[in-house]
């Protein structure tokens, strides 16, 4: 078996049903606390699958390294939504990709995105 490494404990997993309209007071605006709160996240999912034992990095790519499927990032967009609220669009962010910037997205890429959109949530 196999280790998603995680720094801190994945608030995914305790996440309410419904997404909260704002993003929460308490979610982190720094890349190292969104990087574990996402490797939370994949490595829940990843469990599913028997995997535990991937490294997650900023340079992990989401389709090569963790070999996740279309349904998968779905899944993924749900627990950003339901961790983040309606700040963090995974479907807009996706929107203005093309085919193989989706196919060679990384964790790292994702985790700016989240960075951004809660920043400018705070500044509001």
């Amino acid at each position: 078996m196999t280790t998603v490494n995680q720094t801190a404990p994945s608030p995914a997993a305790d996440a309410p049903a419904e997404a909260p309209a704002e993003a929460s007071v308490s979610a982190p605006a720094d890349a190292p606390a969104v990087l574990a709160e996402i490797s939370g996240m994949l490595r829940t999912m990843l469990d599913e699958y028997g995997l535990d034992d991937i490294e997650v990095t900023m340079e992990t790519r989401f389709t090569e390294d963790l070999e996740l499927e279309s349904i998968d990032l779905v899944t993924l967009a749900g627990s950003l939504e339901a961790r983040y609220g309606r700040q963090v669009n995974f479907a807009e962010f996706v929107a203005d990709l093309e085919l193989d910037e989706i196919i060679d997205l990384t964790v790292g890429q994702l985790v700016e995105y989240v960075v951004r959109c809660l920043r400018a949530a705070r500044e509001r």
